[in-house]
């Protein structure tokens, strides 16, 4: 069984991530969702959280799996037999950062690949952080995340529903 884990802090997952995660699930047999608890980040959900918007989006795709992890993915990966991380790729901006993460893994365990996969054109420009920018002035930004994501951000930032 080919295993892929794609980590990440998903604060919150949108659908560019999901987009991600489909693309990912036809490559492998497995793909586990790895919510990283990375406090120094300040996140807007507890990691528990995040599994549980992730879960709810992922509910009837047996091959997926969603956990939260602490640590280096490297380490998650061996302990999960992985053979490949998932990274996506928006831009040209994010390829020197991910690369960088890339070569590091692989220094850390040359065993465990990196997969790049770009989202739908449609999600390049999203990400969890400008959704949550824009979230705490309007609650209008529907088309690029899930609606239990919507309601949940709703509820973090005292919008009506």
């Amino acid at each position: 069984m080919k295993i892929a884990i794609y980590p990440g802090s998903f604060d919150p997952i949108t659908n560019g991530h999901l987009d991600v995660i489909n693309r990912g699930r036809h490559i492998f047999d497995k793909v586990i969702v790895a919510v990283a608890r990375n406090p120094s980040k300040d996140p807007l959900f507890t990691p528990e959280e995040r599994v549980e918007l992730i879960k709810e989006n992922v509910k009837n795709r047996p091959n997926i799996d969603v956990i939260a992890f602490d640590g280096l993915i490297v380490d998650l990966a061996v302990e999960h037999n992985a053979v490949a991380l998932i990274r996506g790729l928006r831009a040209v901006s994010d390829f020197e950062h991910e690369f960088q993460m890339a070569q590091m893994n692989r220094h850390l365990d040359d065993s465990i690949e990196t997969i790049f996969l770009m989202p739908n054109e449609r999600y390049f420009f999203t990400s969890s952080n400008l959704v949550k920018q824009v979230f705490k002035f309007t609650d209008r930004e529907k088309h690029l995340i899930p609606s239990n994501v919507h309601a949940a951000l709703s509820i973090k930032f005292g919008h009506n529903q």
